[in-house]
C-alpha cells in the first residue's frame, strides 16, 4: 500500500480542480491511499483570511498591480528563485505549525503539491518537523512562474514544451522534467457526441451553441457581450454558465431571449464538461484549468478579460496554437463569433489545434508516473 497526501492551496477554482483530477486518477490504482487536503485549512486564520483577499482584490479589482507583482516576483536565476521562496517559506513558517503536525500524522509516502505555497513550506517542514517525503509539483499554469520552484522536489510535471524549456533555461535539471499536461477530470477521456450530450441536456440539435463561462467576468462586461450577442445572432442558443457567481445571475435576470436567438442562464452545475461538448464555441477567460479541459475536448475558444500575469500567458499560448482567439475589445466579441459560425472550415481548424495539444490523461499520466518512480524506488532528493 502507498500513501499519497495531494496539497493544494483554496487560491482560485483551478488548484482545487486539479487536486480533485488528481485524487481520481490516484484512485484508478490498487493498493493507492490517497488523501487531499487544503494547506490553508492549517494556516492560522489571520493568515488564510489575508491571503484570500490580497489575492482577490489585486486579481479582481486592481489587475494592473497584480500583473506588477506577478512579473516582478518572476525570478530568473535558479539560486535567487530558490532564495526567494525559502525566505517566503520562513515568513509564512508561523502561520502555518499544524501543518507539519498533518504530515507527520498522516505520514505519506509520497507528497504531491498543486500550488506554490504547500510546496515551498515543505522545505522547512522537512527541516523541523522531520516530515521528509519525496515530493511532487503539478504546475496548473502554461508557464511555470519561478515561485514553483523549490529545494527537494522530486519531479515537475508541466502543461508543455514552452514551459519545460522556461525551467531549463533557468537551470533546473531537465530530468527532473516531466510534460504530462494540467490534470483535468477524467471525464474528459470519454468519448461523447455533441449530438448525444444536446439531447440529453435539452439543447438544440441542429444550430448553434455558445457557452460563456462567466464566472470568472465582471458580470457588467458579461451582460455587454451576451446582449450583443442576442440583438445580432441568428438561429442561436446562448448559454450563460455563472456559476458560484451570483452577481452575474442578477447583472443578467432581466435579460430573456431575443427576436433571433435564445438565452440559458445556469448556475452552479455538476455538467460542464457536458457543454464543453455541446458547444460549437466558447466565450471563457483564460484560467489554466477551464482552458485545459476545453482544448482536451478540442472545443474552440473565444479568450476575453484574462488576468494580468499567469491568464495572459494561457491565452497568448492557445492563441499561438490557433486553438482560440483572443480579444481586448468586448465590441469584437460579436463579430469573431459571427465570422466563426460564418466559416465551420475555421472552428475544425481551431479544433484540430486544439487536440493538438489538449491532454485529456494527464492526471493518469501524473499518477502512472509517480507509482512507477516510488516503485522502483529511484527517489534522489534534488537540491533544486
Amino acid at each position: 500500500m502507498i500513501k499519497i497526501l495531494i496539497l493544494y492551496s483554496s487560491l482560485g477554482s483551478g488548484h482545487v480542480s486539479a487536486a480533485k483530477a488528481l485524487t481520481e486518477a490516484f484512485r484508478q490504482f490498487p493498493e493507492v491511499e490517497v488523501q487531499t487536503e487544503d494547506a490553508l485549512a492549517y494556516a492560522s486564520s489571520v493568515y488564510r483570511g489575508t491571503v484570500v483577499q490580497i489575492y482577490e482584490q489585486l486579481s479582481e479589482k486592481v489587475p494592473q498591480l497584480y500583473k506588477a507583482f506577478y512579473e516582478g516576483s518572476d525570478v530568473g536565476d535558479l539560486e535567487r528563485s530558490l532564495d526567494s521562496n525559502l525566505t517566503w517559506a520562513r515568513l509564512e513558517r508561523p502561520f502555518f505549525r499544524k501543518l507539519g503536525q498533518f504530515i507527520r500524522q498522516v505520514n505519506p509516502d509520497v507528497v504531491v503539491c498543486v500550488q506554490q505555497i504547500p510546496s515551498r513550506l515543505l522545505q522547512l517542514l522537512d527541516q523541523e518537523d522531520e516530515v521528509s517525503k519525496p515530493q511532487y509539483v503539478v504546475v496548473t499554469d502554461t508557464i511555470a512562474h519561478s515561485t514553483w520552484i523549490n529545494y527537494g522536489v522530486n519531479g515537475y510535471y508541466l502543461p508543455n514544451d514552452l514551459s519545460a524549456n522556461f525551467l531549463i533555461q533557468r537551470g533546473i535539471d531537465p530530468t527532473l522534467l516531466h510534460i504530462t499536461g494540467i490534470p483535468v477530470n477524467l471525464e474528459i477521456m470519454k468519448p461523447k457526441s455533441k449530438a448525444e450530450v444536446r439531447s440529453r441536456r435539452h439543447l438544440p440539435l441542429d444550430s448553434p451553441v455558445i457557452t460563456v463561462f462567466g464566472g470568472g467576468l465582471n458580470p457588467r462586461r458579461v451582460r455587454f457581450m451576451v446582449t450583443n450577442l442576442l440583438e445580432h445572432l441568428h438561429g442561436s442558443t446562448v448559454i450563460v454558465a455563472a456559476g458560484r457567481n451570483q452577481d452575474l445571475l442578477e447583472a443578467m435576470s432581466d435579460l430573456t431571449d431575443s427576436p433571433t436567438a435564445k438565452l440559458l442562464k445556469l448556475g452552479t452545475i455538476d455538467y460542464v464538461d457536458d457543454l464543453v461538448v455541446a458547444s460549437d464555441l466558447i466565450i471563457t477567460k483564460a484560467g489554466g484549468l477551464i482552458t485545459s479541459e476545453i482544448l482536451a475536448r478540442g472545443t474552440p475558444m473565444v479568450i476575453v478579460d484574462p488576468i494580468p500575469g499567469q491568464e495572459e500567458q494561457n491565452a497568448d499560448v492557445i492563441a499561438a496554437a490557433g486553438a482560440g482567439v483572443q480579444l481586448r475589445l468586448l465590441e469584437m466579441v460579436t463579430p469573431a463569433v459571427q465570422y466563426l459560425l460564418n466559416h465551420p472550415e475555421r472552428l475544425t481548424e481551431m479544433t484540430q489545434a486544439a487536440l493538438e495539444i489538449g491532454q485529456p490523461r494527464a492526471a493518469l499520466n501524473i499518477a502512472e508516473h509517480i507509482l512507477n518512480t516510488w516503485q522502483s524506488h529511484r527517489l534522489p532528493r534534488s537540491n533544486n
